[in-house]
This record gives structure tokens, sequence and C-alpha cells, in this order.
């Protein structure tokens, strides 16, 4: 009798958790009735709710744009992650969708990256309608805490419907971990060789470098070589990889590995680096020893591309989770947490011998301009909170500052050949000691020629020179910032009010 009390109580048990999971998948799409709270974001892609952090899964296919990131939908604080999922036609407007994967019995749904099979390799699709297959890290939280070094191994699924409903592989997990603690993140792309022919190729984060795999069909795979230059940032672990290559306004092609890194960015904690070199189908070389970084601010981390991007629109896609692992479950939000970057094209641009990777805001964004106007001087005073706002500096030396009228304010500075960004007295700050700090970012030579610069309810994007150096920062200011000052500028500067894509 008590064994049998037992099992129903056991088979109780379980139809609750299944029920609350699909509940929890239900609510992604009920609670975005308002999106109207305290610092919620008004054009940056942002849950409907609970914690957020990595987006992962990017592509494209018929129209949409899939953006899948780290999502915990029962808390406001990292937890279970499983993959959110949200759709769009323009990388700007955004439907959320139901969670599309949920942990199972071989650990939590952490990073990786989506593709769509067109020739069919995996056998998971048709020729006719070719799957969309997610290639993820599988995190055993047992096996973590029982100290083990192979608790992170490599998970495939597959949809049919474009998206809508996920069926993970009979096989998993298809990449076995050979004892690294850390070894996730897979990044996937097709990579076709010089004969026509073509392979699947991984970019893998195995704690201090990069490993590549090879795969004829996205289930087996074999190791074909690690990267980690002695040169590179080992502050910490290394996470979120991306391989791709990207071409000169010349015509000539480079291969770009991203590799984020937690901690150890130039402005503390978490960033992103970069590395500009060849690939050869098996090995990544890079062509010069100088850590190169994608964003200076501290707040940018963990982007990777889209894929399957039609050639007609050329463009090398990618968004970033616009936090930092320093206070990223503190800062003051309640009912959601995080947001994303704007979406931004990559580009090559060659310097002299050497190249880096410029990132630009898309084009679709100016579709939110509501109104432009040319203001004159040096005071502006902002009739609303979401602003765009183009500069072109005259001096050597500049300051741009926001502020409010409780005196809070953000100032951002050129003095030499160091950009400065101060947030030390920009609104609320007592949540993490880590947050009020002064960043800054190398100039060298280089001549400032324009600065342009998106204000949102919690968040500062600063791209200058057409994105060749970026800064993106979170602020929680207790009141609008509704004045801009600017000093070093030319007299006329242009004025784009946004609205809101909620």
């Amino acid at each position: 009798m008590i064994k049998h009390f037992t099992n129903i109580l056991t088979l109780v048990c379980l139809v609750l958790v299944l029920s609350c999971n699909q509940q929890g998948s239900q609510l992604v799409n009920e609670n975005t009735k308002e999106f109207n709270e305290a610092y919620r974001p008004q054009f940056h892609f942002s849950p409907p709710s609970q914690w957020m952090n990595d987006p992962n899964g990017m592509v494209y296919l018929d129209g949409e744009y899939h953006l899948f990131y780290q999502y915990y939908p029962d808390s406001t604080i990292w937890g279970p992650m499983h993959w959110g999922h949200a759709i769009s036609e323009d990388m700007v407007h955004w439907e959320h969708m139901p969670v599309a994967l949920f942990p199972d019995e071989f650990g939590y749904i952490f990073s990786g990256s989506a593709v769509v099979d067109h020739n069919n390799t995996s056998g998971l699709g048709t020729s006719e309608n070719p799957a969309m297959v997610a290639i993820y890290t599988y995190h055993d939280p047992e096996g973590e805490k029982a100290k083990r070094d192979d608790y992170q191994t490599q998970g495939i699924a597959y949809s049919t419907d474009r998206g809508r409903t996920w069926t993970k592989h009979e096989n998993n997990p298809i990449l076995k971990n050979p004892g690294i603690k850390d070894f996730r993140d897979p990044k996937v792309s097709w990579v076709e060789s010089n004969d026509g022919t073509g392979q699947w190729i991984m970019a893998l984060a195995v704690l201090d470098r990069i490993s590549f795999y090879s795969s004829p069909n996205l289930i087996d795979w074999a190791h074909e070589s690690d990267f980690n230059p002695s040169w590179g940032a080992y502050g910490g672990v290394w996470e979120c990889p991306d391989l791709f290559p990207l071409t000169t306004a010349d015509g000539e092609v480079k291969w770009v590995l991203f590799v984020s890194i937690n901690p150890g960015g130039p402005n503390g904690g978490s960033a992103t680096q970069y590395f500009i070199g060849d690939f050869d189908g098996s090995n990544f070389n890079v062509e010069s020893n100088e850590v190169k970084w994608l964003d200076y601010g501290a707040d940018n981390y963990a982007g990777v591309t889209w894929s399957n991007i039609p050639k007609a629109d050329g463009r090398k896609l990618m968004i970033g989770w616009m936090s930092n692992w320093l206070y990223a479950n503190v800062v003051p939000t309640e009912n959601w947490r995080s947001a994303m970057t704007v979406p931004r094209s990559l580009e090559l641009i060659k310097k002299g011998n050497d190249f880096l990777v410029a990132s630009k805001p898309i084009k679709e964004l100016e579709k939110l301009r509501s109104s432009t106007e040319t203001v004159k001087g040096e005071n502006i005073a902002l009739r609303e909170e979401l602003v765009e706002l183009e500069l072109i500096p005259k001096a050597n030396d500049f300051s741009i500052e926001f502020s409010n009228a409780a005196n809070e304010k953000v100032l951002i500075s050129k003095k030499g050949d160091v950009l400065t960004f101060d947030r030390s007295q920009s609104g609320k700050m007592d949540f993490s000691g880590d947050f009020g700090k002064i960043h800054q970012a190398p100039i060298a030579n280089e001549k400032i020629q324009s600065i342009r610069i998106f204000l949102d309810r919690s968040s500062l994007e600063i791209f200058v020179n057409g994105g060749e150096l970026v800064l993106t920062e979170i602020l929680f200011p207790n009141s609008p910032y509704n004045k801009v000052t600017l000093i070093g500028f030319e007299n006329e500067s242009k004025l784009h009010y946004l609205k809101s894509i909620w």
C-alpha cells in the first residue's frame, strides 16, 4: 500500500512539473501586456519576464529572423537554462514565442547555434523541407556537483515547422566530453571547400582555447585543431565563439573569430575579443599578435552572428547581451532582467597593413525615427526619452553630458588619445560596487570624425567613426535624461526621436 501510494505521488509530481513547464511556455506570451515598467528598454529586445542572458541560435529562414536566448522562466536570477525564443521580420520589432528547448535528463540547455540544413546532410528533414537544427551545450548539474570533469556535452534538436516546435535527437548527446570542465557554446556553420564541396565546422569553447570540429552531417564530429595563442586575453574562461569570413570594401577576404571572456574585459568583467586571420577548413591562423575588442563598454557580451542570411542581403549581422556578469543578477529591474544590444552589421576595415571589425547599427532601426531635428548650440533640451543623436566633433578634445533634473549625469569625453565613459553619477548604483566605474577606450592616432549615440531608458550605445570604436553601457537614472550638453562639437547636430517597438 505504501509503495502504491508512493508511485501515485511520484506520478502526480511529474504531472505537476510538466504542467508548470507548459504554463511557463504559455506565460511568455501572456506577460507582454505592459512592457512599460521602470527601465524597460523601448527599442531593445527584452524578455517578457524573468531572467535572460546570452543570445544563441540566431538563424534566418523564410523572411523571419529567429532569436533564441538563455532563459530561466521561473526567476529574475540565473537558474536552470532553457532556450527562449522570439521572431522578427526586421530585427527591430519582435514577437515573443513559447520556450523552444527545456532541460531534460542530460542537463540544462546552455548556449549554442542554429543552422538550416539545406542539403539535408543530417537526414532530419527533406530536400523540399530542410530542417532547422539547433546545436547546444548540455550542462549536467548533478555531474557538476559531483565534481566530474565531463558534465558538459553537446546535443542537437531539429524543427521542420520553421522553429515552432522542436524534437531532440534520439542519440543525444552527439558530442561527448573528453574530460574537460568547460566544454561548451558550439557555433556551427557550413564551410565550402575550394573543390565545391563543404562540411560543417563547429567552434567550441574549451576552457582556455577554441577547438574546431568538422562534420559531414551535424551528428558525427571529428576534432580538427585548437586555437589558443599565448598573447590572447586569458583573464577568465573563454566562451561563446563565432567563426566567419568578412570581406573588405576592396574585396579582400579574412576570417574573424569572436571569443567572449569573463572576467578579463578591458573595463572589468565580461567582454568580447576577436582575432583576424585565415581558416583553411581545419586550422585558424592569425596575422597579428594583438588583442582586439569588439566593444569597449562594459555591457556588450556573448554576441554572435545570424546564420543563413541571404546572399542578396550580404550583411554579417549580430546581436549581444547588454549586461555584465559583475552585476547582471542584481540590477534594479523587477519583472524582467536584461536586454539585448541593438542588432549590428559587421564590416571588415583595413587600416594600413592591419584590419579591424566595425559594428554599425542596422539600417532597419531608422524606421523607428518619429521626427528629426537639426539642433544648434551646446545645450540641447530633450522632449522625449528615446533618442538617436548624430554629432561631428570640431575639436580634438570634447565632452558630451546627459543629465536630468536630479543632477544625475553621464559624461562621455575625449582627452588626448583616450575616450572616457563616466557613469559614477548616473543614477542608481548601490546594487553593485562594480557598477559606478569610469571606463576608458584607446583612440590611438585616429581622428574622431563622427559619433552616433542611441539613448534608451536604461542604456547608451556609442558608435565612433561608423562603428570602428563602440561603447555599450547600461544605466539606471531615477528620471529620464532630458538635457544634453556638448562641448567641442560643430554648432549643428542631428537629433532623432524614436518610437517604442512595443
